[in-house]
């Protein structure tokens, strides 16, 4: 018979069995070379008390590994069934109190996966809701411009607004997709912030260029107060990324011939960096959840955006250590104020 396969308790009765057959034929030895009977009778006394005394300990044993047994069953069990923390309290055998204490922290290891897990599932399911919700409208406009140029006759200045109607709604969808890509590039890990000690000027000069075009459009001024020759340590293209979504907003919510003034100020342990607009700004209400992603007020629909620009600025400053804040009244502006650490 396999060991493996022995019980616990079958082996126990193999080594007391074998235990009173070696003292039976080492009594019958101290006999048969000593002739003297006391000697048997107390060879006979000393087996009894350790046969005695080691079915004590055997059965005190057997106990012990019987109830041991039944915790770790029970333990497992609540590990499998994410069930409260089981009370695992085994007394001071340094082998049992070993395997106890490793399967507290693999079920502390296993709650702390299961909970990861169920978060990034409420999250992957809240992103594809997401982004369901803000394709749902282009695509449907899409369609519509689609079929109305398909099936009616238009006239070439009809036929040139729907085009011109398409690219607008293609445009929304590019830069959607291209936000979520970005943010799934950062939240995920695949692309990491680089920093290196760089002109803050230069990014913030990469930041502006690409509000230019909407700011002439609107005939808005532009005011920029930049030490030149400050330098710290950040990553420049994505500190430029979250400086333009910041800009880029300030540009859509502010009227025209408005103002945008951004100011640069190094401070003992951060730079600040101000950028402050004469938009219609931001109910108080609103401030705390404007950094959601996808988040838009209700009064602000009218305006293009899918409201991801912030919350990508937001996590593009947080992974470099810094923060975000905001100062506005409605109806006077709004400042948005990016900490960037100066180590």
């Amino acid at each position: 018979m396999k060991l493996q396969n022995l019980s616990v308790r079958a082996f126990l009765r193999k080594i007391v069995a074998g235990t009173l057959l070696t003292a039976a034929l080492l009594l019958l030895i101290f006999f048969l070379l000593t002739k003297d009977v006391r000697v048997v009778i107390c060879g006979i006394i000393l087996t009894a008390a350790f046969f005695i005394w080691g079915t004590v300990f055997l059965h005190y044993f057997q106990k012990k590994l019987s109830l041991f047994t039944d915790g770790l069953c029970q333990t497992l069990d609540h590990m499998m069934d994410s069930t409260d923390r089981p009370q695992v309290d085994y007394e001071a055998e340094t082998l049992l109190s070993r395997i106890s204490h490793r399967l507290q922290r693999l079920y502390n290891v296993m709650q702390k996966t299961r909970h990861t897990a169920e978060v990034e599932k409420e999250e992957l399911q809240s992103l594809v809701s997401d982004i369901s919700h803000q394709t749902k409208t282009p695509i449907a406009n899409l369609k519509l411009i689609n079929d109305t140029m398909l099936t009616r006759p238009l006239t070439e200045e009809k036929r040139r607004e729907f085009l011109q109607a398409t690219g607008t709604q293609l445009d929304k969808l590019d830069f959607l997709i291209q936000g979520m890509v970005k943010t799934s590039r950062l939240e995920t890990g695949v692309i990491t912030l680089e920093k290196q000690d760089a002109a803050i000027g230069d990014t913030l000069v990469s930041a502006i260029n690409g509000v230019l075009a909407p700011m002439e459009q609107k005939e808005i001024s532009l005011s920029v107060d930049c030490p030149s020759d400050l330098t710290i340590s950040h990553d420049s293209r994505w500190t430029s990324e979250a400086l333009f979504n910041i800009l880029d907003n300030a540009v859509k919510y502010t009227s025209v011939g408005g103002s945008i003034q951004v100011r640069v100020r190094d401070w003992e342990m951060y730079l600040r960096i101000d950028v402050t607009d004469t938009g219609r700004g931001i109910p108080e209400h609103s401030q705390g959840t404007i950094f959601k992603r996808f988040y838009r007020d209700e009064a602000v629909h009218d305006i293009d955006g899918v409201g991801i620009g912030l919350y990508l600025a937001r996590e593009i400053i947080t992974m470099q250590g810094g923060y975000i804040t905001v100062e506005s009244k409605v109806g006077e502006g709004s400042t948005f104020s990016v900490f960037l650490p100066i180590k």
